[in-house]
């Protein structure tokens, strides 16, 4: 691990979901409880299709403070924020909610050694507090990714270097979660195609088991008490060139998964899991040897 670092996240983006119906409407909408968050705790969760694929993920976020009103900040790609507006406009009916973007405020990832720390937070994901006039917290999804930091954008480079950070480039913080076998987004995620629990969503806690229903639960559980998973993303080791994202990756003529983001020689790729072990074998065709992460869970609960 590196000494603690920050890196202001570009492809980042708010969107702010406000108002007296703000839980309740994303309740009905969203894969985690929303009942769950609050001030001192952040959640990350995901939108799915009617048919239970992915069309969005983000953390979801109740900044603390008067001046921030009855807010949950979602946290999600920049990109990509106009259509997940638009998405969440279609239900909103008559519920007391109102939904715009914040430009204002920017998104930074803090990681490395005494990252949590720097910050005055523990190491339990999602563990939240006020940091100046934002918000720093644990990565809901693993502690081990470090935590992240939502504040003005005009004031959270002072903010993070007079905590005693180091900026670092975006590299540095891609090879940290690539290495951990987090997925990014729409960058190792197909929207409309890929199911979240081929992308860990279970135990990166992006799905409540026992919320009531929202968009695309009932087959997001079927996919889990079925035993239906046949894919993984895993973190993989590559020697030789870096596939491209996308590209399919093949074994004794057979394919094996397909390549999704990656940096230099580390990557995540998608692969049938009854690739996984051949993989894994020194010296494969393949040339790229798959890891299982310490919090994936290969086996049935």
């Amino acid at each position: 691990m590196t000494q603690a670092s920050f890196v202001v996240l570009e492809d980042r983006g708010v969107l702010a979901v406000s108002g007296a119906d703000r839980r309740g409407f994303l309740q009905g909408l969203v894969s985690n409880d929303t009942e769950k968050i609050t001030a001192e705790n952040a959640v990350y969760a995901a939108l799915l299709t009617a048919q239970g694929k992915y069309l969005h993920d983000f953390i979801m976020i109740e900044p603390d403070g008067p001046e921030n009103g009855e807010t949950i900040w979602l946290d999600g790609e920049a990109a990509r924020l106009a259509d997940l507006k638009r998405r969440l406009s279609i239900y909103r009916l008559r519920a007391k909610v109102a939904l715009d973007a914040k430009p204002d405020l920017a998104v930074a990832a803090v990681f490395g050694d005494g990252a949590l720390a720097a910050l005055g937070l523990p190491a339990t994901e999602g563990a939240a507090r006020r940091f100046g006039d934002g918000v720093a917290l644990v990565d809901p999804r693993l502690a081990g990714l470090g935590a992240r930091c939502v504040m003005p954008r005009a004031r959270i480079v002072s903010a993070l270097t007079a905590a005693g950070l180091n900026e670092a480039d975006f590299v540095a913080y891609d090879r940290h979660r690539l290495s951990l076998g987090i997925p990014d987004g729409s960058r190792d995620l197909v929207v409309d195609k890929s199911i979240l629990l081929e992308a860990g969503f279970d135990e990166l806690h992006g799905v409540d088991w026992r919320k009531g229903c929202y968009i695309g639960q009932e087959l997001t559980a079927r996919t889990k008490y079925r035993g239906l998973i046949k894919k993984r993303l895993f973190p993989v080791r590559i020697a030789g060139a870096t596939p491209a994202s996308g590209a399919i990756l093949n074994l004794d003529g057979h394919e094996a998964g397909e390549m999704r983001s990656a940096s230099g020689n580390i990557g995540l790729a998608l692969l049938r899991l009854a690739s996984v072990d051949t993989l894994a074998r020194e010296g494969n065709p393949a040339k790229i040897v798959a890891v299982t992460p310490d919090w994936m869970r290969l086996d049935p609960d």
